[in-house]
């Protein structure tokens, strides 16, 4: 397969949109939502929510806490999809190659933020010297800095990538095929991992067993095991809610006892 320029074009112009997006909700740089736009660009939606959902599983535990850079996730999943799109081998492929691009681009991460820190403390001097009119010229700048630290490797990698990726693909040796795929079936279970870490695992250890358990033994699908797990969750919450009651009602019965023998006694 071939990108039309309009292709290019849309796959450039939402990352450009979704990366400053991320200030605000965070939501279109999500490698799920990356990738089932890609996919849905390039007509081919099926590979696009499993490479992004995919990633979207390895990045469940990372979160870029005090501004610090993590793997680019949203990047590697426009690409992955693409470029598992143009060369015909699949979504292993695209994830494959989506997590040296997402280590790859922290390092532009890294280079954008200073820009932005550059231009913040332009900011601070106009505020400081009272030319507040270029205010708006420095933060329209940083956003258009912050959008073309992802939308112009992209497009670069896009316009180059429709020749270079089949080539590069078909002089790839097997091994080194079946080992992409390898890893891109075990990253997942990193990121699940990692989030396991933050989670309160011990204490909620006879769900997590019996998800295991209708996975492995009674191959219930994802779909399965989610309603029974959101089943699971509206019980917990409902126990929860009603001992929560519970303790205020008897903390309020035991105040107006205390009360009512304190009066008794003047």
């Amino acid at each position: 397969m071939h990108l039309t320029v309009i292709q290019i074009i849309l796959i450039t112009l939402y990352a450009f949109i979704a990366i400053n997006d991320s200030f605000i909700s965070n939501s279109l740089t999500q490698p799920a939502i990356a990738g089932m736009v890609s996919g849905l660009i390039m007509g081919d939606l099926k590979t696009g929510l499993m490479v992004g959902g995919t990633l979207q599983l390895m990045r469940l535990g990372i979160a870029a806490f005090g501004g610090a850079s993590v793997p680019d996730y949203f990047t590697g999943a426009i690409l992955g999809t693409a470029f598992a799109i143009i060369s015909g081998k699949g979504a292993a492929y695209g994830i494959g190659l989506a997590v040296p691009v997402a280590l790859l681009m922290l390092q532009l991460d890294v280079f954008a933020r200073f820009s932005n820190v550059f231009l913040l403390h332009r900011i601070d001097k106009a505020i400081d010297k009272a030319h507040y009119g270029r205010i708006p010229r420095l933060v329209l700048s940083g956003s258009f800095l912050w959008g073309f630290s992802r939308a112009i490797p992209i497009l670069l990698m896009l316009i180059v990538g429709d020749a270079a990726v089949t080539t590069l693909t078909n002089a790839m040796p097997e091994w080194l095929m079946t080992g992409l795929q390898v890893a891109g079936g075990t990253l997942p279970v990193v990121g699940v991992g990692i989030l396991l870490r933050y989670l309160p695992t011990k204490q909620y250890l006879p769900y997590l067993l019996a998800g295991f358990f209708l996975a492995a033994y009674l191959n219930v699908p994802m779909m399965g095991i989610a309603i029974v797990g959101l089943v699971a969750a509206m019980l917990v919450f409902k126990r929860e809610t009603s001992k929560s009651s519970q303790s205020i009602e008897a903390g309020v019965t035991s105040n107006q006892t205390f009360e009512g023998g304190f009066d008794g006694d003047e």
